[in-house]
């Protein structure tokens, strides 16, 4: 009997990707303590509805700012659209509790946009005349202009392989710009828009520092206060099991919506490039000004609030040990962004070639971990290795294998994959729908094998999705907090756990130069590589 690879190695890779969400899901039946009583007779509604409000906003906001701004770097020419083509992608460096201390910063009593006037204009009392974004509009601005670039990639990626057959179609039915978008455009970009705000939503779901900062109450507060300070762990996995439910819910009803659709380009007339429209006029300045105030408020605005503060204390930046840090942070974005980019390769292919029911249905439970808020996550895998350590390992008589994956960068990169597993997954797999059966088909018909199909044909076809994976990776890697807080070895720091220490404690002024750091490593990876990603077909 021959042995599938493909179907085998999928299958292990969804299978290690569960075991954490099973973790969550089998602590589901487990005794809780009294603080579910408290909580359902109290907060749990206002949790669930402030939850739902939260996430809708955000995915409402994002989908407008993400495909929007794609939308017009992608078809159209105005001053500075090849700026704004990479540079929108910069809010990535920007932690929503980041932005979220730059917006209240900025706009608090006596804070810096009071100090801007009175240098201006001199005494007065301009706290009258300040806007206020606190509570839930304040969560719902760091979300959206921290995260709209997970929508805005992937449509934009999607958008560069649109033929011109398509605009030219919307012509000749006499549609305007706006309805050949949403008529036509949009529909056959969807599988990139959904994978997009799935991420949002995952992450929204997810967030605890910005809506803790603004002390609005969700399901993610109540994980966190459930373990943190009533310690009662089989509830704060409770809650993530709803949380998964959620996510579940929304994977359902979008591939019921689908239906049958197909999304490759499929015309007899072959791949016709597409040529960039000239904008002039008023058009081509509402463009440059949409774009620019979505660049402003993503990144330049945290940035000078953090360049502000840097400059105001210089100490925080000699005492800051940068080399280190530097070297810590780099390490753990190349071992994690190889470990997930092959895995999600290998665990995509095994998915198209084999068409197994089952493993569609594994692939599909696995990529939810990314909703599990990553305390939990670490804390989970915590628990699973100390209970295969004492349950299995001592009774074989083997050495404790704790500390080869607790407090160590394997169970750290272990971890990592889990968490952002439905981000590489998501982002191949988005590549895989413009790929026709038929390629596949035809090559095997020339003599390929499976495995040279993949290597020789599929990723060079997926070069461009695979850059865009290996970006947004890195990125969340960087400013990844909860599970590099737990799991990382005795003394390993980097950019984004000093930052987060410094702002726990109340010294904003200190997490500002780590973040513009942050800030500095992710330029850098964009910039290297934009040449190759963010390139137009026509171009």
């Amino acid at each position: 009997m021959r042995i599938n690879f493909w179907y085998i190695s999928s299958l292990f890779i969804s299978i290690f990707v569960i075991i954490p969400i099973l973790t969550v899901f089998l602590s589901f039946f487990e005794t809780t303590s009294n603080y579910y009583q408290i909580l359902k007779d109290t907060f749990l509604l206002e949790y669930i509805s402030n939850s739902i409000i939260l996430l809708l906003s955000v995915l409402i906001l994002t989908f407008l700012v993400g495909t929007g701004t794609a939308y017009l770097v992608s078809f159209y020419r105005f001053p500075l659209s090849n700026f704004f083509k990479w540079a929108l992608i910069l809010s990535f460096a920007v932690p929503p509790y980041i932005y979220a201390y730059s917006l209240t910063a900025f706009f608090e009593n006596y804070g810096t946009a009071y100090s801007i006037l009175k240098s201006l204009f001199g005494d007065k009392n301009y706290n009258l005349y300040i806007p206020k974004f606190d509570g839930m509009l304040g969560v719902i601005l760091s979300l959206s202009f921290s995260l709209f670039a997970y929508v805005y990639i992937l449509a934009r990626a999607s958008f560069l392989y649109q033929s011109q057959n398509f605009i030219d179609l919307g012509k000749n039915l006499g549609f305007t710009n706006f309805k050949t978008l949403y008529s036509i455009i949009l529909p056959a970009a969807r599988p990139a828009i959904v994978a997009g705000l799935s991420l949002v939503a995952m992450e929204t779901l997810a967030e605890f520092g910005a809506v803790d900062f603004f002390s609005i109450n969700t399901l993610t507060t109540g994980i966190y206060n459930s373990w943190i300070t009533f310690d009662d762990l089989a509830f704060a996995n409770q809650l993530s099991f709803f949380l998964l439910l959620f996510i579940f819910a929304l994977f359902i009803l979008e591939n019921l919506s689908r239906n049958k659709a197909k999304y490759h380009f499929n015309a007899k007339g072959g791949f016709k490039q597409k040529q960039k429209l000239q904008l002039k006029g008023t058009k081509s300045i509402a463009a440059f000004l949409f774009c620019f105030l979505v660049f402003f408020l993503s990144f330049l605005f945290p940035l000078s609030q953090m360049l502000y503060w840097t400059i105001k204390f210089p100490e925080n930046l000699f005492d800051l040990q940068i080399i280190n840090l530097l070297s810590n942070t780099l390490y753990l974005v190349i071992l994690s962004s190889f470990v997930l980019i092959m895995f999600s390769l290998i665990s995509n292919y095994g998915n198209r070639v084999t068409k197994n029911k089952t493993l569609n249905i594994l692939s599909t439970l696995s990529i939810s971990g990314y909703a599990i808020p990553g305390v939990i996550l670490a804390v989970a895998f915590i628990t699973f290795i100390a209970w295969f350590d004492e349950s299995v390992v001592k009774n074989l008589g083997l050495f404790s294998i704790k500390k080869i994956f607790i407090g160590s960068i394997l169970g750290l990169v272990l971890v990592y994959f889990v968490r952002f597993y439905s981000l590489a997954f998501n982002g191949i797999k988005s590549g895989y729908e413009k790929i026709n059966i038929s390629v596949d088909e035809s090559s095997y018909l020339l003599g390929y094998s499976k495995r040279k199909t993949f290597m020789n044909i599929h990723i060079p076809f997926l070069r461009n999705s695979l850059l865009f994976v290996c970006i947004l990776i890195s990125l969340e890697i960087i400013r990844e907090l909860p599970i590099t807080l737990i799991l990382r070895p005795f003394n390993f720091e980097t950019f984004a756990t000093t930052a987060y220490i410094s702002a726990s404690e109340d010294l904003l002024e200190a997490a500002a130069v780590p973040s513009l750091f942050l800030i500095l490593i992710a330029t850098s990876f964009i910039i290297v590589t934009s040449k190759y990603i963010l390139r137009d077909n026509n171009e």
